[in-house]
């Protein structure tokens, strides 16, 4: 029960005065600033003034685009990039803040590189090239701070890539399968290396591997929804299901049980399941949509139900080893 709900409560049923309720909220520690506050604000505001001096430094070099020259623009995100990977070489309590400015440095550094000199690359290898340099930033900070917006990166050039080996666009045909299939194998491999099975050695915490995980998962969900649409459906639906159930299976074990990972993978999985009886019981023509609608309806509720109750009860089996 939330503690200041209950001492609303108990005001009101026992009709306390002002002063009884001051003296009651200072009892209960209300008027006291939470002991996590003094630790974590300071390093929320210094991450969030580097992520927005990175992106700034970015946008105005945009925006005074005609007044400085190629040379003036190189050297001041080149700049930016040595001084704050610098300045993140030290354990001071600014390493991870200077070194997420540095990371979206090299970022912005390699999309005015593409520009300026058009290149030719695939859009996937400026971000696999980002994701490459920035990576000993990773490793050196081993925290979330660095490892959530590499992973973006990385996932980034992974669907970019796939993009590239489907004829540049956003198709599921049977002869993508190889394709699809190695994009999903280096998601999942990203989201493992991630978890906390690699934790000793990436030093990741829970966030990075969350947004790893969904981010594989989704690549996988809609890839296999995309073939499962098409007027034949394509390989890459039944390989997704059975991607996807094998993920639960394996996240339902008591070493790397998660509650949101294990969430995620449950939803993916599910809204497949049910697309699939969508498919099914919509395939072909029909003048009375209400049984197939009901039916479906029936399907995901049963679905969905089955599976709250799966993740509920790991849940507490986890929760009971830990006490």
């Amino acid at each position: 029960m939330d503690l200041r709900l209950a001492l609303y409560e108990w005001t009101s049923r026992h009709h306390l005065d002002a002063r009884a309720v001051r003296e009651l909220h200072r009892l209960a520690g209300l008027n006291e600033e939470p002991p996590a506050v003094a630790h974590w604000l300071p390093r929320g505001v210094a991450i969030l003034a580097a992520a927005l001096g990175g992106l700034g430094l970015i946008l105005w070099i945009a925006a005074n685009w005609d007044v400085m020259n190629r040379a003036g623009r190189f050297a001041l995100l080149q700049c930016a990039v040595v001084v704050a990977s610098a300045g993140a070489l030290p354990r001071t309590p600014a390493r991870a803040p200077l070194a997420l400015l540095a990371l979206l440095g090299i970022g912005g550094l390699l999309a005015f590189f593409g520009q300026t000199y058009q290149t030719g690359a695939d859009p996937w290898q400026l971000f696999a090239l980002w994701a490459l340099l920035a990576l000993p930033l990773a490793l050196a900070v081993r925290g979330d701070v660095l490892w959530a917006p590499w992973v973006l990166v990385a996932m980034s050039a992974v669907s970019l890539w796939t993009h590239a080996h489907t004829a540049y666009r956003w198709r599921v045909e049977p002869e993508d399968l190889t394709a699809y299939l190695l994009a999903w194998g280096a998601a999942l491999v990203l989201a493992v290396v991630l978890s906390p099975a690699f934790r000793r050695a990436t030093g990741a915490g829970v966030w990075a591997w969350r947004t790893a995980a969904t981010l594989a998962m989704a690549i996988v969900a809609f890839t296999a929804l995309g073939g499962l649409f098409r007027e034949q459906v394509a390989p890459q639906y039944a390989l997704g299901l059975l991607l996807l159930a094998a993920a639960a299976a394996g996240l339902a074990q008591r070493a790397v049980f998660e509650v949101y990972v294990l969430s995620a993978v449950a939803l993916a999985l599910d809204a497949l399941l049910v697309a699939g009886v969508a498919r099914w019981v919509f395939d072909g023509p029909h003048r009375d949509f209400v049984g197939p609608l009901l039916l479906t309806g029936l399907v995901a509720a049963g679905l969905l139900a089955a599976s709250v109750s799966g993740v509920l009860w790991l849940a507490r089996r986890a929760q009971g080893e830990l006490q």
